[in-house]
């Protein structure tokens, strides 16, 4: 890390927080040249653990990307599915790991989706739970509509 004062290549870190919801580290440094103090800020990086074991950063793109086919033929905007990706990723760093299971997204994708569009939510839902027969349909519909009641209720 530069020093911004006198171009010093080393510096050490006296404070570090996180900031915007786990989106970023905030570190207070000090160079050990000069002894001047300067701030950076560094985005965190958040990990997606697959099923297999690999890892691979956090992409809002991918989560649109996937969203995107279940609203096919819907009338869902690309603001609302960039919207919907923000959302999923400020669910997922408010678990405050830097590590996410891929299955972990998949349940904050959810919620957001049935509100933005059954349909679509459904389509999704039948593919990430792995839906067998009509049936699993089925549930999933009685299941929308008994929150929707008691979200009615509530409200």
């Amino acid at each position: 890390m530069y020093c911004p004062f006198c171009h010093h290549t080393h510096s050490r870190v006296i404070d570090s927080r996180v900031v915007d919801a786990g989106a970023a580290i905030r570190r207070r440094r000090e160079c050990s040249n000069c002894a001047g103090r300067f701030t950076t800020v560094e985005k965190a990086i958040l990990l997606v653990v697959k099923r297999n074991g690999v890892t691979e950063p956090f992409s809002r793109d991918k989560v649109i990307v996937g969203v995107r086919r279940a609203c096919q033929g819907r009338d869902v905007s690309d603001d609302a599915l960039k919207r919907l990706a923000q959302q999923v990723e400020e669910t997922v760093r408010s678990h405050g790991s830097s590590q996410i299971n891929a299955n972990d997204i998949g349940l904050a994708i959810l919620e957001p989706l049935r509100e933005l569009d059954e349909v679509a939510y459904l389509r999704f839902a039948s593919v990430y739970k792995s839906f067998d027969c009509a049936e699993d349909f089925e549930k999933e519909i009685r299941l929308m509509r008994r929150r929707a009641r008691e979200g009615a209720q509530r409200g």
